[in-house]
């Protein structure tokens, strides 16, 4: 006798719904690192626009030169702030799907421990019935050798 569990389908579903969570988490994770990187190259942009400033200025340099450089690095701050807020954005995304995961693997782990305790009756029971099987076949052996 085989053990059949009688909601194997909403183990699986539990299972497949941590997967996509997963998956989704994932998502979101990379989705962050894409938005540090971006970040990360705006700030080196702005280093190197300062550095320009900075070269210009110490040279001989027409005003509309260093106001032009000037208003690169104004763009450029104002592109960080957008990131920024693209950032946190992200970053409350991951924050939802992990609490989301969290759930999930805590409704695929419920629905796995009922499997395990409905499989461990099932084996004691399928234990029992086969000792008192056995029990039988040898009081039936005593009563034919008595």
């Amino acid at each position: 006798m085989r053990f059949r569990y009688a909601f194997q389908k909403i183990v699986d579903l539990k299972t497949n719904e941590k997967t996509q969570a997963e998956w989704m988490l994932s998502e979101a994770i990379g989705k962050v690192r894409e938005e540090e990187s971006s970040l990360t190259e705006l700030h080196s942009e702005k280093d190197d626009l300062h550095d320009q400033l900075h070269i210009v200025s110490s040279n001989k340099a027409t005003i509309s030169q260093i106001l032009l450089l000037q208003h690169f690095v104004d763009h450029i701050d104002q592109k960080i702030v957008t990131k920024n807020k693209d950032l946190q954005q992200a970053q409350q995304v991951m924050v939802t799907k992990q609490e989301v995961l969290n759930g999930k693997m805590l409704e695929e782990k419920i629905w796995c421990k009922a499997k395990d305790r409905a499989q461990q009756r099932f084996t004691v029971t399928a234990l029992k019935k086969e000792q008192e099987q056995l029990d039988e076949m040898a009081t039936n052996r005593f009563r034919r050798l008595s």
